[in-house]
């Protein structure tokens, strides 16, 4: 009798171990997620990976644009110690695998056909050598302007699409005692309005020369000077208590009418989406002033480190799920960008998404899908700091445009040494 009932709980026991899956493996993954709407995008990620067995050690480093998380990395690998996956902008994986630090997850990719879904632009960010070494969860488009719909019609104002507008615009809100442009003083968000102008008063080709190229003719033009004494003029359109702020808590500003407008990517759309608002309804999405019929865009990767071989199976099974469609609709539709795979369906977009599917086709077919500077798609780290530094420093003082453009050139030639 004793041995028959204890047979019977071991055999229990067995099924329930069989319908849930002990979580044997494990993935170690650092990354700058930890927003509201990136928590929950990256969730979704969590549990899935948890239904396969396997266990998330969750490593999130604070702070915009992964200044901080990419500091972390870098001590963690120099250490011998990499995390299994981290999360890395387009210039930060080809750096990592350059220095021979990533793993390889072709395998994977060839069986799942990656090569025929991912856009090219981006594709090239993902591969090194022939072999797949990161996951692109999501292409984020940072020139976008989001207007309070309220206030516009308060106001009896409609969305600028040039800076001359925009500036009329801005003047007229404050004016009337409204905070025109919603801004968080952060070198990276700084420069997310330098990506703006640069492009809007310039076009894609002037873009591509003086950020992608570095051509000092461009860099050091009569155009380069216009662009900052439209940055001279913007200063004036944020409020007192700008610096420092987070780029969330400037979207707050526009979602509770603290402020009229907000130059920030489509990651504001995630926490439209986590404050109840309908994203092109409540807050208006339409392309920053002068850069319709452009696509300035950023990618989110997952890089694979090289990691123990016990690690290895954690790191394919991470990297199908982040390329399955079914994780790149829902994570996206969350976050607020759209899918790195051209395959998902648009259909349970709202219409900023559908814009921006329709218009990065438009782009990509154009030519005029461009990687942006500010969010690690244009240039070398040294580079892009450089250049940040020089914006940030120009948008607190009272440094003149010319010297603007002066010191932008030595600054450039000086990172290039």
């Amino acid at each position: 009798m004793i041995f028959t009932k204890t047979a019977r709980l071991l055999t229990t026991a067995a099924f329930a171990c069989a319908a849930m899956p002990a979580l044997a493996q494990e993935v170690e993954v650092l990354h700058w997620w930890t927003s509201g709407s990136e928590a929950a995008a990256l969730n979704i990620l969590k549990e899935d990976l948890a239904r396969q067995g396997i266990s998330w050690q969750d490593m999130p480093v604070a702070g915009g644009a992964g200044e901080a998380a990419t500091t972390t990395l870098k001590a963690r690998v120099s250490a011998g110690n990499p995390p299994v996956a981290a999360q890395v902008l387009g210039m930060g994986v080809t750096e990592w695998a350059t220095e021979g630090s990533l793993g390889d997850i072709s395998v994977i990719a060839t069986e799942e056909g990656w090569d025929a879904v991912v856009p090219e632009a981006v594709k090239r960010f993902a591969t090194d050598d022939g072999k797949w070494v990161a996951v692109p969860v999501n292409i984020h488009r940072p020139n976008w302007l989001w207007i309070n719909r309220e206030i516009f019609e308060e106001h009896d104002l409609t969305p600028p699409t040039t800076w001359e507008e925009f500036n009329t615009v801005a003047q007229t809100l404050k004016d009337a005692g409204v905070t025109p442009l919603a801004h968080g003083g952060q070198p990276w968000q700084d420069a997310t309005i330098f990506d703006d102008v640069v492009l809007g008063l310039g076009g894609p080709e002037f873009y591509r020369a003086a950020i992608h190229e570095l051509d000092p003719e461009a860099l050091g033009s009569d155009t380069m000077k216009a662009v900052f004494d439209e940055m001279r003029v913007i200063r004036g359109f944020v409020d007192d208590n700008f610096s420092g702020r987070d780029w969330n808590l400037a979207t707050a500003m526009v979602v509770n009418g603290d402020a009229a407008m907000q130059l920030m990517g489509d990651w504001a759309k995630g926490e439209l989406l986590e404050a109840g608002v309908t994203p092109g309804e409540q807050v208006l999405c339409v392309p920053a002033p002068g850069t319709e019929g452009s696509y300035l865009f950023i990618t989110d990767f997952f890089a694979f480190f090289d990691v123990s071989e016990e690690n290895q199976s954690g790191q394919q099974a991470m990297a199908s799920a982040l390329m399955s469609p079914k994780f790149q609709e829902e994570f996206n539709l969350i976050k607020g960008s759209i899918p790195a795979r051209a395959d998902v369906p648009s259909a349970n977009f709202d219409s900023c998404g559908q814009q921006a599917i329709t218009d990065i086709a438009e782009a990509n077919a154009k030519g005029t899908l461009i990687g942006s500077l500010a969010h690690g798609h244009a240039q070398t780290p040294a580079v892009q700091l450089a250049i940040f530094d020089l914006v940030t420093e120009h948008f607190n003082s009272d440094m003149s445009s010319e010297d603007a453009v002066e010191e932008l050139l030595h600054a450039v030639e000086a990172a290039q040494l």
